[in-house]
C-alpha cells in the first residue's frame, strides 16, 4: 500500500465519493450534493490544505484531508484533519491509522505544534483518535426545537 498526494485524476476520484465520506463520518445526519462538497472543499484547496490518498495497484482505498485551521480565540495557527475516510470494502484492515499517522507526521514536518479535528459524537473513529493521542477539547451540543 502506497499513501501520497493524488494525481488529478484520483483527486476527482475522492472528490466524487466526497458525500459519502461525509455522509458516513456525521452518522447519517447529513447527506451533501457534490456541490456543497465543492463549496466545502474547494476554498480548503485553495489555501493550501490538500488529500493523502492510500492506495494499492492504482485502487483508491482512502484519504485524508488536511490543512490549517486559525483558533478563533487566540489566531493561533493549527494543523488541522478535515476528513478522514476508508472505502467499506476495505475497512477493518488498519487504513485509518496509517492515514492518520501519515497526516501527522505531515502536518509535523509543516511546523504545526498542535493538530486539531471534529468528530461527529458516536463516530467509531473517536476510538481511532483517542488511541492516537487525540483528546477533547471542546464539546458542542445542541437542542432540538
Amino acid at each position: 500500500m502506497d499513501i501520497r498526494k493524488p494525481n488529478d485524476f484520483e483527486l476527482k476520484e475522492v472528490l466524487s465519493l466526497s458525500p459519502q465520506a461525509v455522509f458516513d463520518g456525521t452518522l447519517g445526519e447529513v447527506e451533501p450534493t457534490k456541490e456543497k462538497i465543492d463549496q466545502l472543499v474547494k476554498p480548503l484547496l485553495e489555501k493550501g490544505s490538500y488529500y493523502l490518498i492510500a492506495s494499492e495497484n492504482d485502487k483508491l482505498m482512502g484519504w485524508i484531508l488536511i490543512g490549517t485551521s486559525k483558533d478563533k480565540l487566540t489566531d493561533m495557527m493549527n494543523g488541522f484533519i478535515y476528513e478522514l475516510f476508508v472505502l467499506e470494502e476495505f475497512r477493518g484492515n488498519g487504513i485509518s491509522k496509517l492515514l492518520m499517522r501519515a497526516g501527522i507526521d505531515q502536518l509535523k514536518q509543516d511546523g504545526y505544534s498542535e493538530i486539531r479535528l471534529s468528530a461527529y459524537a458516536g463516530n467509531q473513529a473517536i476510538k481511532l483518535y483517542e488511541k492516537l493521542g487525540f483528546s477533547i477539547r471542546t464539546i458542542t451540543m445542541s437542542l432540538q426545537l
